[in-house]
């Protein structure tokens, strides 16, 4: 029966209208799993000499050991934002003599193969026997292993437990940061009470079997969640639920935008595609704690610009790279009423408009690591405004894709073509490669006027380029009508 799921699988897959026109980035997502493993197998392999280099005095596993809390839940916050829950076409199935039992089990080990628990293997195997050539214990660093293994197998069924709960998500950020600045300001030495832990199993790797059992403990209670839903009638009925109806009216004082910015609004809450965007937005707000406070990106003042216009850029980008590719589903009812195209497009800018200056004073606490980081995220700030905003606009009227909004965002490419990938080099090289320029020649603070001088510029001539670019909308309009038409 296994055999026979696994060949529906594979030419499930091969058959599939997403396969045949999505062979490039099916190629390109090939890459970049062969660069991840490639780098995963690089550092597990001279980790250990890496380690033993930089901190001569101490143990390099002891040292891995005691980071491996943050590890595990950035993993699962890893999952929860990027993987898919294990999906099979069941409904056929079940009108056929095949045991329920035998489907679920079926999705649930399927799952245990994917690539985000594989990838992980890539370090730790390599490790062990680097350990192992080094004169660790051979029992001791197997039963490390087999820890890490039962672990990341934990992680997976975990996360199909967690995965619709945004307070597990919120928890975990809470215990991923809450950690961190324990341990950044020395409260307490939690990444040593926990690397004390894996030590202890180390020692004594009969404690694996713990965790073998918390791994059985959680692939049976996900069994009985998806063994109680393996039914055709639960698959076809209709759930009606009381639809809640936000309190939108703040939007009426935008006058005739007020309508489209309110159906934007209702639309990003409503669907599982831009509601997943929307968790992008708290990542790029911390996306300079990965940069400012390292020494060696103090004097790189080019990194200021590419940490400013990402973080208060990001709804900008994720949001405003499909535009209008977010209606296809009712573009050609939409492109039916009576109103200007003009308007349309104008509140879709007045949306990203009002992002980028709300993300800009969010970011202002990034003025602890100096004065300069705080002008060039203003400087940054204008220039999306000014210039990011109109080149997304510009770039829009080249989408030709349809998107599902019903889907998660994670490792979805529907929508997705080449224009998503070259309107990268105006929004983000542009702005960087210039101020490098200019910082070099001239001086920093050159640098930091031309950028905002630049987003200045855009602002003052808004209206002739946003006529510029309706006019490009409405001459493509009947060709986006029949691409929205198609299915991805």
């Amino acid at each position: 029966m296994i055999s026979h799921f696994l060949k529906l699988e594979w030419k499930q897959y091969f058959r599939s209208a997403n396969w045949q026109k999505s062979i490039f980035l099916n190629i390109l997502l090939v890459l970049f799993a062969l660069y991840f493993i490639a780098s995963f197998l690089i550092i597990g392999i001279g980790g250990f000499y890496i380690l033993e280099e930089q901190f001569p005095d101490k143990d390099p596993l002891i040292l891995v050991n005691s980071f491996l809390l943050f590890a595990i839940v950035g993993d699962l916050i890893f999952r929860y934002i990027m993987q898919k829950l294990p999906v099979m076409n069941i409904k056929p199935l079940l009108t056929l003599n095949i045991p329920r039992n035998k489907i679920v089990h079926f999705i649930l080990i399927k799952s245990s193969f994917s690539f985000f628990n594989i990838m992980s293997l890539f370090f730790y195997i390599p490790f062990s026997v680097v350990l192992i050539k080094e004169g660790y214990e051979v029992a001791g660093i197997l039963g490390w292993l087999a820890t890490m293994i039962l672990l990341i197998q934990s992680a997976n069924f975990l996360n199909f437990l967690i995965n619709k709960n945004n307070l597990a998500l919120g928890g975990l950020v809470t215990l991923l940061i809450g950690g961190y600045l324990v341990q950044q300001y020395e409260i307490f030495n939690l990444a040593g009470f926990v690397g004390e832990s894996f030590d202890f199993i180390c020692q004594n790797p009969t404690t694996a079997i713990a965790f073998l059992v918390l791994l059985i403990i959680l692939y049976v209670l996900n069994y009985k969640q998806l063994r109680n839903e393996v039914y055709l009638d639960a698959l076809i009925s209709e759930k009606t639920k009381e639809a809640n109806a936000s309190d939108l009216s703040f939007a009426d004082k935008l006058g005739d935008l007020a309508p489209f910015i309110k159906n934007d609004l209702r639309l990003i809450w409503r669907n599982k595609r831009t509601k997943s965007s929307t968790w992008m937005i708290l990542i790029s707000l911390g996306y300079g704690l990965f940069f400012y406070p390292q020494a060696m990106y103090k004097d790189m003042v080019v990194m200021y610009v590419l940490v400013g216009v990402f973080s208060t850029g990001t709804f900008l980008i994720n949001f405003g790279q499909f535009i209008p590719a977010w209606d296809s589903g009712y573009y050609k009812m939409l492109m039916s009423q009576n109103f200007k195209y003009h308007r349309y497009l104008e509140s879709k800018f007045t949306i990203m408009t009002i992002s980028v200056v709300a993300l800009f004073v969010l970011g202002i606490p990034y003025v602890y690591f100096g004065w300069k980081v705080l002008f060039v995220h203003f400087a940054a700030m204008i220039y999306n405004i000014g210039v990011n905003t109109h080149v997304i606009l510009y770039g829009g009227t080249f989408n030709r894709k349809k998107i599902n909004l019903d889907e998660k965002a994670a490792f979805n490419l529907q929508g997705t073509g080449a224009v998503q990938w070259l309107i990268g080099l105006p929004l983000m090289l542009l702005p960087m490669g210039l101020f490098a320029l200019i910082d070099w020649l001239l001086s920093f603070e050159i640098a930091v006027v031309v950028i905002a001088g630049l987003g200045f510029i855009g602002i003052a001539f808004h209206q002739k380029l946003m006529a510029l670019i309706t006019k490009k909308y409405i001459t493509n309009k009947y060709v986006m009508i029949h691409a929205f038409n198609q299915e991805n």
